[in-house]
Order: C-alpha cells, then structure tokens, then sequence
C-alpha cells in the first residue's frame, strides 16, 4: 500500500510538470490511451476478453460518470493548484465513501464514526478557509474530484465480480481518455508531443499502472485493517514532492487540517473493521 501511494503521487508530480506545457486533456488522453494498452495486453496474457458485459450493467455506468468526473476534476486541481493543497482535500474520500455507504448500501455507522466523519469535514474546511484570506477557489476542483473519486468507489463495490483486475483497470483508463476528450475538446490548444513529453508521459504511465497493481496486491493479499491506514501516507509522499519539485510552503492551517482528515479517516476505518 506504501507503494502504492508513493507511486500515486509521483504520477500525479509528472502530470503536473507534463500539464505545464501540453494541455491537461491532452495529458489525461495519452495517459488513458497508455494505461488502456498496458492493461489491455495483461487481459489477453491472462485469457481474458477486453471487452466484458458487465461494462453495460447500471453499477458500470455510475462508476464511468464518478470516475470521469473524478480524473477531470481532480487532474485540474493538481495543475492548478498546489499539490499538497489538493492531495489534503483527496484525503476525505474514505470519510465520503463511508456516509455514501449508509445512504446507498444500507450500511450501519455508529455515532462515533459519524462524529469522526464530522470532524474530518471541519479539517477539510480547515484546509479550504471558504470567505478567508487564505482560500483558493481551485481548491474547489479538489473537492469536486474527491466526491468523484467517492462515487467511484462506492460503484466498485457493485460492479460484477466475475471482472477481472486487467478488466477493471481498461475500464477505468478509458474514462481517463474520455476526461481528456472532454477538457480538450473546451480548451483546445493540443500540441506534437515532444520528445521529452513522450519519455514523461511513458513514466507516468508506467508508475500509474504500478500503483494501481500495487494497490489491488494490498487490498488482496494483505490484512484490510492493517493496510487500508497506509493509503494515508499519500499526503506524506505528495507533500514532500511539492515541496522539493515545486517549492511548495504548506502553511500551519493546511497542516493542521490534514492531521484533522488524516486522524478522523484513520478513527472510521478502525472502528468499522470493530463493527465487523
């Protein structure tokens, strides 16, 4: 799961730098195109098809919209605003998918994990600062792709299980390029990749296919209430990196907000491993 994260915030370092000089759609594009290949050709080592029903089934399509939403919003967060800012505000989502199980699962929250979600809200607030000196309105484009991230992982959770893991990530790369379609197609501006830009496009991909098999190893193999926490170690990775690559200055109130999601993220998953 270390890993995982580690590899998830250098992919979000190199899209970032990459964004800088091609547009962000046309980013999202190649990198869907890229990750759709890669899986692609694991799905057919394996014996797979490509293609599998359960793409056309109601979960399926829920999961597409969330993951669109998500990849478009949050691709434009991290271009936009700082990367630690944006990789704080992503640190809700566990929260979200909690409060989206009880409304859509049925799902049973006790009170102490209601106020663990409540508490974790006031850091995410505590980050943003609405009507204060210190907010950033694209911190907003955080939020919105963390409510996409949550949706989508809400919808995983009824997608077919007999779709195998190659399966899920072709999936989940095509709607990276359908992002990209859709923010290219409203800025324009797309550009012959240069060398360069195709040799960083090729390691984000490469560590974003990485993660999300180091991820899948983690939450297979491993103990859940032991590894699910190290998805917080993220934010460490993504800080450091914004720091070092961009040179930014995460101030004390951004800080603190983040131990509050952080602490709040950790209480719930804890908890509802207890409720098990």
């Amino acid at each position: 799961m270390g890993l995982a994260m580690a590899a998830f915030a250098i992919e979000d370092m190199i899209i970032k730098t990459i964004a800088e000089t091609m547009p962000t759609g046309q980013v999202l594009i190649l990198f869907g195109l890229g990750g759709m290949a890669i899986f692609g050709a694991m799905a057919r080592a394996q014996g797979a098809a490509l293609w599998h029903p359960g793409f056309c089934t109601r979960p399926l399509i829920w999961r597409a919209v969330a993951e669109v939403s998500g990849r478009l919003f949050f691709t434009l967060a991290i271009v936009l605003a700082p990367l630690s800012l944006a990789s704080a505000i992503l640190q809700a989502t566990p929260l979200v998918v909690t409060a989206g199980a009880v409304v859509f699962f049925g799902a049973r929250v006790g009170w102490r994990r209601w106020l663990a979600i409540g508490i974790g809200f006031a850091g995410v607030l505590m980050i943003l600062r609405p009507g204060m000196s210190g907010f950033e309105a694209t911190s907003l484009l955080a939020v919105a792709g963390m409510l996409g991230f949550a949706g989508r992982d809400l919808a995983t959770r009824a997608a077919p299980k007999t779709m195998s893991n190659a399966q899920l990530g072709i999936f989940g790369f095509a709607m990276l390029t359908v992002a990209g379609i859709i923010a290219l197609s409203w800025t324009g501006g797309a550009v012959w990749p240069t060398a360069a830009q195709g040799m960083a496009l090729g390691a984000a991909i490469a560590v974003g296919v990485l993660a999300y098999m180091a991820l899948t190893g983690a939450m297979r193999l491993g103990d859940i209430a032991v590894v699910a926490p190290f998805r917080y170690s993220r934010l460490v990775f993504a800080m450091a990196l914004g720091i070092v690559i961009f040179g930014e200055q995460p101030d004390l109130m951004t800080l603190l907000g983040s131990l509050v999601v952080v602490g709040s993220g950790i209480f719930t998953l804890i908890r509802s491993r207890k409720a098990e």
